[in-house]
């Protein structure tokens, strides 16, 4: 049994009702064995916690890991531009190696700006998988599939495989979803078949809803109803648990659909900005106790996977959007950033918040720099002014994977070299 023992550092739980205070917290194995105030059990590893703030790892609940060989690659286009111009004809060309070294890229990135655990939708999903199991990080994986041409059935059975393959393994830190793309790629008999499969593997859905208007308005001209009706047609909302990626143009009508769902709604305001989509109604969303989980989207849109570029963005457009500074609180959105994005990704009973007998995903922020001080506010400081470079320490299932900004389970180096070369190669010329 491995022990470590992080000491006197500032815990803040994210459990509803508890402030921060100052104290140790115990690893044994995978789990958190006890924390609070004091803790005199000895251990193998000591963790010096002072000047460091202990929070649950971030969970980023919608992303395409892969993507980042795409970074800065395709900016300040419209959105049909940015994806027919430019992404596709990238993504065409990567090999089954190329999305694995993207992946070891992004994973990097994660854990270097303190997620811990990622919703991924992708091709190739056992490159990914493997990637994610060398790398320590916890992660749901998703095969996407599209319906727009007969494959004969080439992309459904992958995503069965990546389920009987994957879901699991690496310690348990890896679980699967069947992910059809989205209402206008996916017919509703495809929609049906995806729907079916989920449920035959007792796995959840992820699939996209409603980001653009162009999307909208295609559903509506061909079935004559907004996407979020479309779903609730096809039976996919009354599913065990559906994680719905972006959600931003819901009426409120379609906002009322969602009552209920199980699984929620995962907001990427970084991406939707840069994107021109538009604002997401999370408060609306969260009013109705509609889970809300906070995502990157891919690197190839949003730019960054730093979660805490999300935090700030989340927090600022719903203050914008209602016009009352008041109405979305530091809380409220680094719940999203934790506990929400458990409850997407089907794991709320083991990760979200720091308690006794939950998996040891936990992050360490060095307080001690001047942007961050002085300390008033610890859940303030950590919505507004951390960035992903403050996380000096972050492990996933009580296992250390950075420590003093050092990755120790990836080369960063040989990532860095193998990812320049390959996106050299896949975007030249287009």
């Amino acid at each position: 049994m491995s022990v470590i023992k992080i000491k006197d550092a500032t815990i803040f739980t994210m459990v509803e009702g508890e402030a921060p205070y100052e104290g140790d917290l115990l690893i044994q194995d995978s789990r958190i064995a006890s924390i609070g105030p004091s803790i005199a059990e000895e251990a193998e590893e000591l963790l010096d916690g002072r000047g460091m703030l202990a929070i649950p790892g971030l969970v980023n609940a919608h992303q395409h890991s892969p993507m980042s060989l795409l970074r800065a690659f395709s900016d300040d286009l419209k959105l049909m531009d940015w994806l027919e111009r430019k992404m596709l004809p990238a993504e065409n060309r990567m090999t089954p190696e190329d999305i694995y070294w993207g992946a070891k890229l992004g994973i990097a990135e994660m854990i270097k700006s303190g997620t811990t655990a990622f919703a991924d939708m992708y091709i190739h999903m056992n490159e990914i998988a493997e990637a994610v199991k060398e790398a320590g990080i916890r992660a749901s994986l998703t095969r996407g599939v599209i319906g727009l041409e007969d494959d004969g059935g080439r992309r459904m059975a992958e995503a069965a495989d990546l389920i009987d393959r994957w879901h699991g393994q690496a310690d348990g830190r890896i679980t699967t979803m069947v992910g059809p793309h989205a209402p206008y790629t996916c017919p509703p008999h495809f929609m049906k078949e995806a729907l079916a499969l989920a449920k035959d593997k007792r796995v959840p859905v992820h699939t996209h809803l409603a980001e653009t208007v162009e999307e909208t308005a295609k559903i509506r001209e061909k079935y004559n109803c907004t996407p979020t009706e479309y779903l609730a047609d096809t039976g996919l909302l009354a599913h065990d648990h559906v994680l719905l990626a972006h959600g931003v143009h819901l009426t409120p009508e379609d906002v009322k659909l969602l009552r209920g769902l199980k699984g929620g709604v995962a907001h990427n305001p970084v991406s939707n900005l840069k994107l021109s989509c538009g604002i997401a109604p999370v408060a609306e969303l969260l009013k109705q106790g509609t889970a809300v989980g906070l995502g990157t989207d891919g690197a190839g849109s949003a730019t960054t996977l730093d979660m805490f570029e999300e935090i700030k963005a989340a927090a600022w457009l719903q203050k914008l959007r209602s016009g009352n500074p008041a109405s979305f609180t530091a809380g409220e959105v680094l719940a999203m950033a934790t506990a929400g994005g458990a409850e997407l990704l089907g794991l709320r009973a083991e990760i979200g918040t720091l308690e006794a007998g939950k998996k040891a995903d936990i992050i360490l922020i060095d307080l001690r720099k001047p942007h961050l001080q002085p300390v008033h506010r610890a859940e303030s400081l950590l919505a507004y002014s951390v960035g992903g470079a403050d996380v000096d320490t972050t492990i996933v299932n009580g296992r250390i994977l950075m420590q003093g900004r050092r990755l120790l389970t990836m080369d960063e180096e040989e990532i860095l070299r193998e990812t320049a070369v390959r996106a050299r190669r896949i975007t030249a010329g287009i």
